[in-house]
């Protein structure tokens, strides 16, 4: 078998993958043999990645693996972005060539990517990536993206609405301050002082988080109503005190009484295709905050689990041969 420059032998590809459940410490690149695309699938030579928080919190341990349908060895990461370089039989909608983006779940940080044609985040799902949206930007999309889709769903806001958004700032704020703001709302986004000048860039006008909330939001001459919790429950407290009713109060990442949740398998199908045609317009911007090789890959989800990143952190793929 021939091994070439870039150290890989023929038929083997890059992958990131893990024999243990941990943090970053436990990601490896391996060589691992090439997919190939089946009846009604498609291959993706990818070129970037991109990380999200839920990539290292379902790997960290054997529990949160398995409720999401993992078991080791496996992957790492869902984001992704590439071109279709194998159509299976029976896989309409696609051809060789394709700029492309999507999910692929905890096996995206990979030379490539197998996934359904008309697939779901769970067997993996493949948009077109239109003219005008990079590869590293399309890379960040669809989790993030979908999350913020289906939770701005649920409230439903327009041009009369104050939406209250705690954890603006973060990989799913990015995407949700900047819709609730093409809907027309007004947005009062929580941060830390250090975010103010982020938060402002995206449409929203910042306001600290932690005790008295309240009454900073009232200082702001704002009365929300609506309010999305990107980050646990407090901003549900917070806004309930404010007289946000319970049914234009959203969370994605925790879980309250009377209180909708959302999540981004539920977004509406043409979701993501709308935010892609958006970046392409101009009209919504996705900060990248760093970009690492491959090879980095454990700085880079040290950096992303950090929480404090201003922007989406993504693992460039670009293949040397």
């Amino acid at each position: 078998m021939t091994q070439h420059d870039d150290g890989l032998r023929d038929g083997m590809s890059r992958a990131v993958r893990l024999e243990s459940f941990g943090g970053p410490e436990v990601l490896a690149v391996q060589e691992v043999p090439e997919p190939r695309a089946g009846v009604g699938q498609i291959r993706i030579r990818v070129t970037a990645a991109g990380l999200n928080p839920m990539d290292w919190i379902m790997t960290a341990d054997a529990g949160t693996a398995a409720r999401f349908g993992l078991s080791l060895p496996t992957g790492f990461g869902t984001d992704y972005a590439g071109v279709v370089d194998q159509v299976g039989a029976g896989a309409v909608g696609y051809a060789v060539g394709d700029r492309v983006f999507g999910a692929a779940l905890s096996r995206a940080v990979a030379d490539f990517v197998v996934v359904d044609a008309n697939g779901n985040i769970a067997s993996g799902v493949a948009h077109h990536t239109p003219d005008g949206v990079d590869d590293r930007t399309a890379a960040t999309l669809a989790i993030a993206g979908s999350t913020a889709a289906a939770a701005l769903a649920v409230l439903g806001l327009g041009p009369d609405d104050i939406v209250l958004v705690g954890g603006a700032g973060g990989g799913v704020g990015v995407f949700a301050v900047q819709l609730a703001r093409i809907a027309g709302a007004r947005v009062i986004g929580t941060g830390s002082p250090s975010t103010a000048e982020h938060l402002r860039s995206l449409g929203a006008e910042p306001v600290g988080y932690g005790d008295g909330l309240v009454g900073r939001v009232r200082d702001l001459d704002a009365d929300p109503t609506a309010a999305l919790d990107l980050h646990g429950t407090d901003t549900v407290h917070v806004a309930r005190e404010l007289g946000v009713p319970d049914d234009r109060i959203c969370t994605i990442a925790g879980v309250v009484e009377g209180i909708p949740a959302a999540n981004g398998a539920n977004a509406a199908p043409d979701a993501l295709e709308n935010i892609a045609r958006l970046v392409a317009a101009g009209r919504l911007r996705v900060p990248i905050a760093a970009t690492f090789p491959v090879e980095d890959i454990r700085a880079a989800v040290e950096l992303q689990a950090d929480r404090h990143v201003r922007g989406k952190v993504v693992v460039d793929l670009g293949r040397r041969r």
